[in-house]
């Protein structure tokens, strides 16, 4: 699944444009290398999003098309 999509599903990122914007600005690293929003997320993968002086690390539990409200927690882990 691409990054941009799996972004909006998890719900890590409210849309899907702003996941793109945010890829293309290189805020958003998978294994420690930045990606475009066309990278293909696999689970394992340990995404890190950085929002103005905040940042989230994550590591990918689930790829999955369509995800719930209540269940979108369960795609990722955080990470310290």
């Amino acid at each position: 699944m691409r990054l941009d999509k799996w972004l909006k599903v998890s719900r890590l990122i409210k849309r899907r444009t702003v996941a793109n914007e945010a890829c293309d600005n290189q805020r958003v690293t998978a294994n420690g290398r930045p990606v475009k929003a066309s990278y293909d997320v696999k689970e394992g993968d340990v995404l890190e999003l950085r929002f103005g002086e905040r940042s989230v690390k994550v590591q990918v539990l689930n790829v999955s098309e369509h995800v719930g409200k209540a269940d979108a927690p369960a795609m990722y882990q955080e990470l310290s």
